[in-house]
């Protein structure tokens, strides 16, 4: 199998986080709940996937850094915790359904507005004025993609959150596709909130992300319930983490995040972000020298872009090129419109969606050899 669906999740993960995950599931009792020793094992797991985590966005408070099931429960835990009625928000045109989603949601039962701030991938300024006309004295909130989980396009992050500063309003940052690709620090970024997935670029076991809280605006929980602490109180603590982290964690999930994080720091960010972008530059300057090929951006490059891209080929249906992809040549893509319709409206291939490609570290030059061909000759055929 070539696997080139690594904005989806990596694949394939470390062996250090395989085993670290399971040695989890076999030695380790319930973390936080008990004080004999496969109990305290388990919460030194936890404790070191989490400090692990705030080192690695450069966040102060290591309690402030939340354990997640996902990438969009932190998301929704800011976006429900923190908007109220009569607040607005503003989300930019590039959203995955993930924000998008809660956002309508909330504005079709009357509890808040939001307006969509258009992206200009080649104009930093023009995306600055878009967001900033956007706010208004109702704004609570700005959301933001690090980078489109379609196109790999960069917003200028560090002004967004200049810009949220300035006025008084949280900033919340969508790191989906930029965490372990891309150097994030939350404080350079000025982000209140910053939302992780484990599963992608930090190699971990999917059921796992993060939450770090950069402010003292605390957003509610989204759910109640035991956390190990504070038990004779009917309502939940409102210490950190604890009042996020209700339930049992995924231990064996968090145990192979703290893995991932080190597979990460070994290999470093510039040395995987410079590795990956040439694998997709290539892969771009090769696509556009076909002439049935249709590709959406300029050539990729490392200020404006993370390593993902979308394609189609004229005439041809992407879910039909992926199924070919799949069962001809064994590589593995996604098509359709990848949980973000609004960004396919924004380069109007909302009609029938892309083909999208993300390498990861594993990725082999014979690989995207393989790709490159493959496409050529789907290219090439009338079927």
């Amino acid at each position: 199998m070539i696997y080139f669906d690594n904005a989806a999740t990596t694949y394939p993960k470390p062996q250090s986080v395989i085993l670290a995950s399971n040695n989890a599931l076999k030695n380790s009792a319930n973390p936080g709940r008990s004080g004999y020793k496969s109990s305290l094992k388990a919460s030194e797991l936890i404790f070191d996937c989490r400090q692990k985590a705030a080192d690695f966005f450069s966040l102060k408070d290591v309690e402030n850094c939340i354990l997640t099931p996902s990438c969009t429960v932190s998301l929704n835990t800011v976006i429900y915790g923190t908007l109220k009625k009569g607040d607005h928000c503003v989300i930019s045109s590039l959203e995955h359904n993930s924000v998008l989603r809660p956002v309508k949601k909330l504005k079709d039962m009357g509890v808040i507005s939001y307006d969509v701030a258009e992206v200009f991938y080649d104009d930093e300024d023009k995306t600055l004025e878009s967001f900033r006309k956007c706010m208004n004295d109702k704004t609570k909130l700005v959301i933001a993609t690090h980078a489109s989980n379609v196109f790999g396009i960069k917003l200028p992050v560090k002004r967004i959150g200049a810009l949220c500063k300035f006025y008084g309003v949280l900033f919340c940052l969508d790191c989906a596709q930029s965490a372990g690709v891309t150097p994030i620090d939350i404080n350079e970024i000025g982000a209140d909130f910053l939302c992780v997935p484990g599963h992608k670029g930090l190699y971990g076991p999917m059921g796992t992300g993060l939450l770090l809280i950069n402010t003292e605006k605390i957003p509610s929980s989204l759910y109640q319930g035991g956390t190990g602490s504070s038990n004779l109180d009917f309502s939940e603590p409102d210490i950190l983490p604890d009042k996020f982290e209700s339930g049992t964690l995924n231990l064996s999930g968090f145990a192979g995040l703290s893995k991932g994080i080190d597979f990460v720091n070994s290999k470093t960010i510039p040395k995987i972000h410079s590795y990956e972008m040439s694998i997709i530059k290539r892969v771009y300057n090769s696509l556009k020298s076909m002439k049935n090929v249709e590709l959406y951006t300029s050539e990729p490059d490392s200020k404006r872009f993370v390593p993902l891209m979308s394609f189609n080929i004229k005439d041809k249906d992407p879910a039909r090129v992926s199924a070919v992809l799949d069962k001809e040549f064994g590589i593995c893509v996604r098509s359709g419109f990848h949980c973000s319709p609004i960004a396919h409206k924004y380069m109007s291939t909302g009609e029938k969606g892309t083909v999208r490609l993300c390498p990861s570290v594993f990725t082999t030059s014979f690989e995207t050899d393989k790709l490159i061909n493959a496409v050529y000759l789907m290219s090439k055929s009338k079927k």
